[in-house]
């Protein structure tokens, strides 16, 4: 086969090391094979840098490796071109299997060019991709306070949340910092706090206030409350981020936004996980299969399998 790249290194990377084969032609045309063995602390990975550029390397290939590839991919980026591939691509010849046998395996179908590349976006598409991810956490967590709140009030038949459709409302949560601050609500804390349609139900309101909370139960509300504050203020800052990194991709971002459905929060997220460059993706069809959006096939002597999730 055809030698697309003449001094290339395969790496199995793992979470303490990193086995590194490099192949490079020798004077007589022959192809020369070193293994060496890495740590994977900071100044390991620099001495595996120096190696490489001693050894001319130009193109490297390792295989995805959870979230162990990625300080590697890291601080040689820069340096050499860099594939990162599918594990489940590039799957060795059934038989004796060893980390030096995987790495070495890597190096040979890089040298002739058959690792299909993975998609890795640039390093502040990869910031904006951490950014929109942590906030889909800190949102899932949020709720998840919000509903154990709602739990807690159930519990000490508080029936808040039978008469007010939106328990974290303006008047709602007026209604539950009362609570929390002094242990009960009154005629007169409802008065006070309740605004717009709902001070039509006044009545019921102050009805539904009154329940048998325990104290066990309050400092459980308080500590959910406390939590729910922070998550609101994180998210703030998340949002301030993400719109820094946003950016550069005003435009793209605004036009993503036109399309029905398409949310601020889903365009933001569009753009960190496929970028704004579509040679990535030759064809629609190959970016809905990179996605998990194309239906398989299992098919065999002309029936069709089930595809269970």
């Amino acid at each position: 086969m055809e030698v697309l790249h003449a001094r290339c290194a395969g790496m199995d990377v793992h979470k303490e090391t990193i086995v590194v084969c490099v192949l490079t032609p020798s004077e007589d045309g022959q192809i020369e094979s070193e293994t060496r063995t890495f740590g994977t602390m900071t100044k390991h990975l620099f001495e595996l840098l120096k190696w490489l550029e001693s050894k001319s390397v130009t193109h490297i290939a390792m295989e995805s490796t959870g979230i162990y590839w990625k300080p590697v991919y890291n601080i040689l980026e820069g340096y050499f071109d860099v594939t990162v591939a599918n594990a489940y691509r590039i799957k060795n010849v059934p038989g004796r299997k060893t980390d030096v046998c995987d790495a070495e395996w890597i190096a040979k179908l890089l040298r002739v060019g058959l690792i299909e590349r993975s998609f890795i976006p640039s390093e502040d598409l990869r910031e904006l991709r951490d950014l929109c991810r942590l906030r889909k956490k800190r949102i899932g967590n949020l709720t998840a306070e919000k509903n154990r709140i709602q739990k807690y009030l159930e519990c000490g038949n508080v029936k808040l949340g039978t008469v007010a459709s939106d328990v974290f409302g303006v008047s709602g949560r007026n209604l539950l910092e009362k609570l929390i601050t002094k242990g009960y609500v009154d005629a007169d804390d409802v008065e006070e706090s309740v605004k717009g349609r709902l001070r039509k139900k006044m009545g019921i309101l102050s009805d539904s206030m009154v329940g048998t909370i325990t104290p066990h139960q309050m400092d459980l509300i308080r500590d959910c409350w406390g939590h729910i504050e922070y998550l609101e203020n994180s998210l703030s800052q998340l949002e301030e981020k993400i719109d820094a990194h946003l950016a550069p991709y005003r435009e793209e971002y605004e036009l993503l936004q036109t399309i029905p459905g398409v949310s601020e929060a889903t365009a933001a997220a569009l753009i960190a996980e496929i970028g704004v460059d579509m040679e990535q993706f030759p064809s629609a069809d190959q970016l809905s299969s990179w996605a998990g959006l194309a239906p398989g096939n299992n098919e065999s002597a002309g029936k069709k399998k089930v595809q269970r999730a």
